[in-house]
């Protein structure tokens, strides 16, 4: 009976011992993509991690399931919790994510295709030492040189979009908004072109005129002595153009540059002779001389004829300067009736009414 417990003991031990041992499972758990081999009797994965002293977040992620029963040879994944400083079109923010690169982040957070990332997308986040920058795109409006131009961008700052559409500012064009601004969507921007240059003009100066005395010339006469010319004097304008409209002009500067040359005028201050008494020529004209006019020249004591002859009496040049008649005028039509009768009667006497041989036959004076 001795032996017989002896063997029943035993027996219990081998079975105790094999069934220990058919019990025993490795198991693969992999943490971030770092694997390791763990060797456990644990039923579940929960079990698992606890024997194996791996603590796990609600926010880790591990497959499969907590409850999940554990086989010999499975394996377990977990990808750890991480946060990940993010910046989209310059609002950080915080995200949770197991995911173990750049790229997880942007699926992660269904950013789009064509949005501008600071990072490789392959980088993993363990070795990120910024924050993740994202910047999705935008339409943003230009307008300069007369033109409107409209882009999408994902171009992180103004001066940015000025350069991706190749518009180059000038050091003194203006923009309306900061270079450094951020650029937000349906932006618009507003370049003004500013040229300041200097600008050179001319205009004349006016020549005086002065006067001076002439004691050798008559009274009331007056000659040029030194002709005026007026100068000319060149000015140096300061403009500023805002899209090539004139804007500012400043004077800055001024320059004669031909001077005038005055004008001189020699008045004459000599006293004019006396003139000469004037002769008195008789006063009425008598019906006589009045018919003989009538007959030579229709009466019209102030005809100049063209023919040599002048006057009432048809007076030539001659025969009027023969008998004194220039004392009255140089001509005889320049004379008066009276001045013209008195002259004739001096031609009657000496030649009698023969000096007018028609008219004088025509009113039968001789």
């Amino acid at each position: 009976m001795k032996i017989g417990a002896q063997a029943a003991v035993l027996t219990a031990l081998i079975l105790g011992l094999v069934t220990f041992v058919g019990g025993n499972k490795t198991v693969a758990v992999a943490i971030d993509g770092q694997s390791q081999s763990v060797s456990t009797r644990a039923a579940t994965v929960a079990d698992v991690l606890k024997d194996s002293q791996i603590e796990v977040s609600s926010l880790d992620a591990v497959s499969p399931a907590l409850e999940t029963a554990v086989a010999d040879g499975a394996s377990i994944d977990i990808k750890r919790n991480k946060t990940v400083q993010v910046s989209i079109d310059g609002v950080d923010r915080v995200v949770h994510t197991t995911g173990l690169t750049v790229a997880d982040v942007l699926e992660q957070l269904d950013v789009e295709s064509d949005a501008a990332i600071a990072q490789r997308p392959a980088l993993e986040l363990a070795d990120l030492s910024t924050a993740i920058d994202i910047s999705t795109p935008k339409v943003v409006t230009i307008k300069v040189d007369g033109d409107t131009k409209n882009l999408d961008t994902t171009a992180a700052t103004v001066a940015d979009v000025l350069a991706e559409a190749k518009v180059k500012l000038g050091k003194d064009d203006e923009l309306s908004v900061k270079p450094a601004a951020e650029v937000t969507e349906n932006q618009k921007i507003k370049v003004t072109r500013v040229e300041n240059k200097k600008v050179k003009e001319t205009e004349p100066i006016a020549h005086g005129t002065k006067t001076v005395k002439d004691a050798k010339a008559l009274e009331g006469t007056k000659k040029t002595v030194t002709k005026g010319v007026d100068g000319e004097r060149t000015l140096t304008y300061a403009v500023t153009l805002r899209n090539g409209k004139e804007a500012d002009k400043e004077l800055v500067s001024e320059k004669v540059t031909t001077k005038p040359v005055e004008e001189e005028i020699s008045i004459g201050t000599k006293a004019k002779p006396k003139p000469k008494a004037a002769t008195k020529a008789p006063g009425s004209v008598s019906a006589t001389w009045k018919a003989l006019a009538k007959c030579e020249s229709g009466g019209n004591w102030s005809i100049n004829s063209g023919n040599g002859y002048y006057g009432g009496l048809q007076f030539s040049a001659s025969s009027w300067a023969g008998a004194g008649g220039t004392k009255y005028a140089a001509l005889p039509h320049q004379a008066t009736a009276a001045e013209q009768v008195a002259t004739a009667e001096k031609l009657r006497k000496s030649g009698g009414w023969g000096h007018w041989p028609a008219c004088s036959s025509k009113l039968g004076l001789r």
